[in-house]
């Protein structure tokens, strides 16, 4: 027979940002704990509102599955004596694994003990087995209570257990199991009682409760697209949004109000962002993207009195635009450049100066990435490191204006908006909106030449100068926020296709804050480390195999060339005669790597074979520069590898002759060298 199992913490409201995780770490206890334990079930659910934490497992088997154990213990000659009694040693290991002695089987010379274990019932398993799973749910922070020494997220207020139909009883933090669960906070704020897990979602919404977060987050997405439709626009619904709204309600019910007109005169996002991030409105747009003055909200409750619910977000939401119209109309009685010179007084890091200075940094900075992307055309140079230098001088301006300092989310798009007020060009009003792109994880990454070019300054100047002062982020530890960044940098060099050479950015860095030689070193390898460890999670996200990650990860400079390399291991892997090619390319690394780099003399060879391996060397090393067809460059790859086993075949590298020798050594280090460009393919794992 089976039984579901249901489990409900009531607590007091919980973060809603942290419930999410909290319900999938719920789910993931559970099954490893069910499994731990021997008891199958059928599937484990977990739903949840601000109030409560539930998990549904349907099917759970009545007992643990029986389990049979064979020991091994002593040989035959120490457990038996040459009459066949039991010798003190036989006797203590069957009384140690709880069977007769007569009972131990005889095998192999050696004597065992098998034991059956009958699976305990389930009910008594559960008595132990629900605390400790609440005991165990990570949490992103805890707190107690009373005079408990119990912690956990919010105060614990009621527990519902049941298998089946049946009680399971245990108490926690002084709060003792049953079947009675809460109602709505103002709808319905009588305990109602639970009879099975298959009839909670049922008698949850008998007592205004949607305890299913899918079937909540439905409801709210087609009540919210309604409300807006009515209002004649298309609501634009966030998924940080509606995830977050979705654990602030338990019976969500959607409504509008408007404001005054006159704010639709503020940029769009003076608007949004006081209405989105700090009243958690959903905005409303008309067909051609324009903002309406109207707004969509969630209420936690029913439809009674929707017009002074209404009423009281609107004043609540006045009040908010009001202060964005008062603070947008100071900010303008100064040019962006004006409001520049505060920076003066705004520290950027301990020891790393005003960000006055940082926006002249990034000014050097963002001109030498533009140097790099216009190689070889100077007129295009000349116009795009000037507007680099503009966006950069001007980039942090807005920190300092009324309206970034109020509405702080808004930082680099105030600084946009005012540049073309105060009629910068759009480029470089862009960039100042780009430099912080990507703002968390999945952000969009600058598209524009000059929104790169500002973004990666910031970023290199952000962690070189925060490495300068041993600030190296360690475990959880990020303060500045710097391992973002540093995958944001990364993205962005691979998006673009950037040949900027890392250890070039990072000399630039070092030049800007006058490091010595000793700090200049570590720098380059402390901050190497730090990308390579991003571009680790990039492939690993790409699914990459391991040993190819280690083989190219040896050399991370050009950033933006590594996942081609790897896809190219990878697809190198893939044909027949992979693991040969392999070990003939780790042959000349063994041989070479130690070798100084030197020229080539063809006059010095002796065998055909090293006339045919320079050939085969340099017919691959261009195809594999021209970047054509893969299959054609991986058949001159093959032909590589050919040609280096019949030279080991027919040649001694080390020759008596010096000069032949060294030519010899100069030729595999010369192909090493260029292998290395691709790959460590010593770090490849054959099979």
């Amino acid at each position: 027979m089976k039984r579901d199992l249901l489990l409900e913490i009531g607590t007091e409201e919980i973060p809603a940002h942290a419930m999410p995780n909290l319900l999938r770490e719920m789910k993931r206890l559970a099954g490893e704990m069910l499994t731990e334990q021997r008891i199958s079930y059928d599937e484990i659910r977990t739903l949840g509102t601000p109030r409560r934490m539930a998990l549904i497992v349907t099917g759970a088997a009545e007992r643990q599955a029986d389990v049979n154990t064979e020991t091994r213990g002593p040989a035959i000659s120490i457990a038996f004596d040459a009459d066949g009694n039991p010798t003190k040693a036989g006797a203590g290991f069957a009384r140690g694994q709880h069977v007769a002695p007569e009972d131990l089987i005889r095998r192999d010379g050696y004597v065992y003990a098998a034991v059956h274990e009958t699976g305990a019932p389930t009910a008594e398993i559960l008595k132990e087995l629900l605390p400790a799973l609440i005991r165990a749910i990570p949490l992103p922070n805890s707190m107690r209570w009373g005079d408990l020494d119990f912690r956990f997220i919010r105060p614990i207020r009621w527990i519902v257990a049941l298998y089946g139909t049946d009680v399971v009883p245990f108490t926690l933090a002084e709060v003792t199991s049953g079947n009675r669960s809460r109602g709505h906070r103002t709808l319905a704020p009588e305990d109602f009682t639970i009879t099975s897990a298959a009839d909670y979602e049922t008698a949850c919404e008998a007592a205004y409760i949607i305890v299913d977060p899918v079937r909540r987050r439905a409801m709210i997405s087609e009540q919210i697209a309604d409300a807006a439709k009515a209002c004649g626009g298309t609501a634009e619904i966030t998924p940080d949004l509606l995830e977050e709204v979705l654990y602030l309600v338990e019976y969500p019910t959607a409504l509008s109000g408007s404001f005054e007109e006159k704010y639709l005169a503020l940029p769009a996002e003076a608007v949004i962002t006081p209405m989105r991030d700090h009243q958690r409105y959903f905005p409303v747009k008309a067909a051609d993207g324009s903002l309406l003055p109207v707004f969509i909200t969630v209420r936690n409750g029913g439809r009674e009195h929707l017009d002074v619910v209404a009423h009281g977000n609107e004043r609540v939401l006045r009040a908010r635009l009001a202060d964005a119209q008062f603070f947008f109309d100071e900010d303008r009685k100064k040019t962006l450049a004006e409001h520049r010179e505060k920076l003066h007084t705004v520290v950027f890091q301990q020891g790393l100066g005003s960000m006055y200075e940082k926006t002249e940094r990034l000014a050097q900075l963002a001109a030498s990435v533009v140097e790099d992307m216009t190689a070889g055309d100077d007129a295009a140079y000349e116009t795009m490191a000037a507007d680099a230098r503009r966006a950069a001088e001007l980039s942090k301006a807005d920190l300092v204006t009324g309206m970034v300092t109020e509405f702080t989310e808004l930082q680099g798009i105030m600084g946009r908006e005012y540049a073309l007020l105060d009629g910068e060009k759009p480029e470089v009003a862009r960039a100042i909106d780009e430099q912080y792109m990507p703002r968390f994880a999945g952000d969009a990454l600058p598209e524009s030449d000059l929104g790169f070019a500002l973004s990666v300054a910031d970023k290199i100047d952000n962690i070189v100068g925060t490495f300068s002062r041993g600030k190296i982020p360690t475990g959880s530890q990020d303060p500045f926020g710097l391992r973002r960044q540093a995958l944001g940098l990364v993205n962005m060099l691979i998006l673009h296709e950037s040949g900027i050479l890392l250890s070039d950015l990072i000399d630039e860095a070092c030049d800007l804050y006058d490091l010595d030689d000793a700090a200049r070193s570590k720098m380059q390898g402390d901050v190497a480390e730090f990308i390579r460890l991003r571009l680790k999670n990039v492939l690993t996200e790409r699914g990459v195999r391991h040993d190819v990650q280690e083989a190219v990860l040896s050399d991370v400079d050009a950033v933006a060339d590594v996942p081609g390399r790897a896809a190219y291991v990878e697809r190198l892997l893939e044909e027949s005669d992979a693991a040969a090619l392999v070990q003939s390319f780790v042959r000349v690394g063994n041989i070479a790597r130690s070798a100084p780099t030197g020229a080539v003399d063809p006059a010095l060879f002796a065998a055909d074979e090293e006339r045919a391996l320079l050939a085969a060397y340099e017919a691959a090393a261009e195809l594999r520069a021209a970047g054509g067809d893969t299959a054609e460059t991986i058949a001159a790859e093959r032909r590589l590898a050919v040609a280096i086993d019949a030279f080991f075949d027919a040649v001694m590298v080390m020759d008596k002759d010096a000069r032949v020798k060294t030519n010899r050594l100069s030729l595999l280090k010369s192909i090493d060298n260029d292998l290395l460009e691709i790959a460590d393919f010593s770090k490849i794992v054959l099979n």
